[in-house]
């Protein structure tokens, strides 16, 4: 079994090669850093709403501590008024309350935390995207100056055609091919 995995492997990695081969640079890149400012958007979206639930929990929270605050100031009265019933109502609505409290600072916490992880991965994500798009422009610069690189000297005969100056020809050479084709044109 063993070895049916590892031939797997190597066709997979071979498939892989031919892929990346196929496949422009380029156009890779430029995914993804799409792929990138997408994700960062979607982050940056989520963070916004996280500090959106923050304010509001905050909110609640100082609600629920005045509210509290009132509910003790009720009991105070009951008890000097001798209304155990009534009292014992504003018991339950003040553990009611104080549950709602805990409830509310657990997911204050949760939420704090959240938005603290999601704003270092959203910095890091910025800085990686920064990085692919110099990248990206290196990549981009490299494929021009590739293309436009610095002609090549060319020497023109009488007839106006170009070709790549490799080494100069000697008088020797013109001599010997003239005669050839002297010798040509007189065989014809």
């Amino acid at each position: 079994m063993a070895l049916v995995n590892r031939i797997t492997r190597l066709f997979r990695a071979d498939m892989h090669s031919v892929l990346d081969r196929i496949e422009e640079p380029e156009a890779l890149l430029k995914e993804a850093v799409r792929e990138m400012e997408e994700d960062i958007s979607n982050d940056e979206r989520r963070l916004l709403l996280l500090e959106h639930e923050e304010t509001d929990l905050s909110r609640r929270c100082r609600d629920l501590k005045l509210a509290m605050a009132r509910l003790d100031d009720e009991l105070d009265v009951c008890f000097e008024s001798s209304e155990h019933d009534l009292a014992r109502n504003l018991v339950r609505r003040k553990l009611e309350a104080q549950a709602c409290q805990t409830a509310l600072d657990t997911k204050s916490a949760i939420s704090t935390t959240a938005l603290t992880q999601l704003k270092q991965r959203l910095d890091e994500n910025r800085s990686r995207l920064n990085s692919m798009r110099q990248k990206l422009e290196l990549f981009i610069d490299a494929a021009l100056s590739v293309n436009t690189l610095e002609p090549v000297e060319y020497g023109a005969d009488n007839y106006g055609c170009c070709y790549p100056s490799t080494r100069a020809i000697s008088n020797e050479e013109v001599e010997i091919a003239f005669l050839g084709e002297k010798q040509q044109r007189i065989q014809s």
